[in-house]
């Protein structure tokens, strides 16, 4: 897609911010964080049992093998490294809040293979939807390569001792590596009971000195569930793609939750209360009880929908700048969908070309798509509108 700026239009963004979003409130919250100093041996059987989960929030990884050798040199010399922070969301099952990247070199060159930088995204699609990666993935020189140090000499003429070598190499260095301390801080939320907003605000404070994490980032982790790993999937598929006109998921993860919009305004009997970020906080809290026979309804749901729009072409949800419009492609979707979306005959009609122009060129659904788009009044008339041009004769 050619196009200037973003591949998107979107002003949930804006509207979030003149409605004011919870976000910016300021909370008392109990928490009790919990410093730990385990071993690199625990910590990597944590991950291995999947007592330690690398949440979807977490951008991929990103470190290259120089940056991750020095900081294994780091911890085989005694050197402090950075603590990892680790939200404890249940017992037994904790999150990396902050830590990743460290905490999955030491992971890597345990497993003695490095992540080929062209197969990252990929990898985490598989840990999105598996919860981890499969054993034997490790030994595939696809997505894998071999894991030995890349350390600069310490003088031109000294070499690094430590250079070349991998975990099964390291000999006489292999228990000093194993059993050297790792501070964790391990927080758990208190209160207020059942809201796990203090994590939000972990979150973006940890990161407040880097690229912040986006809103959808945090939702992938704070809310994982069937639902979460249906929306990948179908994130993936070839008609989805065409929709949005990107060959690959966005980084961001802003496809994601467009297709979390629709599904959420989608839904029969769920009031749409602003502002937009915390309805779909909400929804995505609902959406961790849907069973897998739910989930399966909706994921078919989608896919009739994607049927019954086979005659659309690839600009259908686009705006006349040729960028994806979720406000256009969000009320299509509730209209059609909503009224068939749990139900297993579904009879979804047929979205035709000359409709979706006709409700393009109304001159109200125009005006809700600007300013203010994600206030009710808006989201709501764009959805009667939608109703009323592609629903009737």
């Amino acid at each position: 897609m050619a196009t200037d700026g973003p591949w998107y239009e979107d002003k949930q963004e804006i509207d979030d911010q003149e409605t004011g979003d919870e976000s910016d409130s300021i909370r008392e919250y109990d928490l009790i964080s919990t410093p730990n100093d385990f071993n690199v041996a625990t910590m990597i059987s944590f991950v291995e049992r999947g007592a330690v989960i690398i949440p979807g929030f977490q951008r991929n990884y990103v470190w290259d093998i120089k940056r991750a050798s020095k900081l294994i040199e780091s911890i085989l010399i005694g050197l402090p490294i950075p603590q990892i922070f680790l939200y404890e969301e249940k017992r037994n099952k904790f999150l990396v809040i902050d830590g990743q990247q460290r905490l999955m070199s030491i992971f890597y060159f345990f497993q003695q293979r490095f992540p080929r930088k062209e197969r990252r995204a990929e990898l985490r699609r598989i840990v999105d939807i598996n919860g981890s990666l499969p054993v034997e993935i490790f030994s595939d020189d696809e997505y894998f390569e071999k894991f030995n140090l890349k350390l600069p000499s310490q003088l031109q003429r000294d070499q690094n001792p430590y250079d070349g070598l991998n975990y099964k190499t390291l000999g006489a260095f292999a228990q000093q590596f194993d059993l050297r301390p790792i501070r964790n801080v391990i927080i758990k939320q208190i209160s207020p009971e059942g809201d796990d907003s203090s994590v939000h605000e972990i979150f973006h404070r940890l990161n407040s000195g880097g690229v912040p994490l986006t809103a959808q980032e945090i939702r992938m982790g704070l809310y994982h569930s069937k639902f979460y790993e249906m929306l990948s999937r179908i994130n993936t598929s070839d008609r989805w793609r065409r929709f949005v006109g990107l060959p690959e998921p966005d980084i961001s993860l802003k496809d994601m939750e467009f297709l979390l919009r629709a599904f959420a305004l989608a839904m029969p009997g769920q009031a749409y209360n602003p502002p937009m970020s915390k309805f779909l906080n909400t929804f995505s809290k609902q959406a961790k009880k849907f069973s897998d026979e739910q989930v399966a309804t909706l994921e078919n749901a989608f896919m009739s929908f994607c049927e019954a729009c086979d005659d659309l072409g690839e600009r259908a949800f686009r705006t006349q700048k040729n960028r994806f419009s979720v406000t256009i492609f969000e009320s299509i979707f509730a209209a059609v969908v909503g009224p068939e979306i749990w139900s297993r005959n579904r009879s979804i009609a047929k979205v035709t070309p000359q409709k979706v122009d006709a409700l393009k060129n109304d001159s109200e659904f125009s005006v809700a798509l600007q300013e203010g788009s994600t206030q009710r009044p808006n989201v709501e008339l764009r959805v009667r509108k939608a109703k009323e041009f592609l629903l009737t004769n």
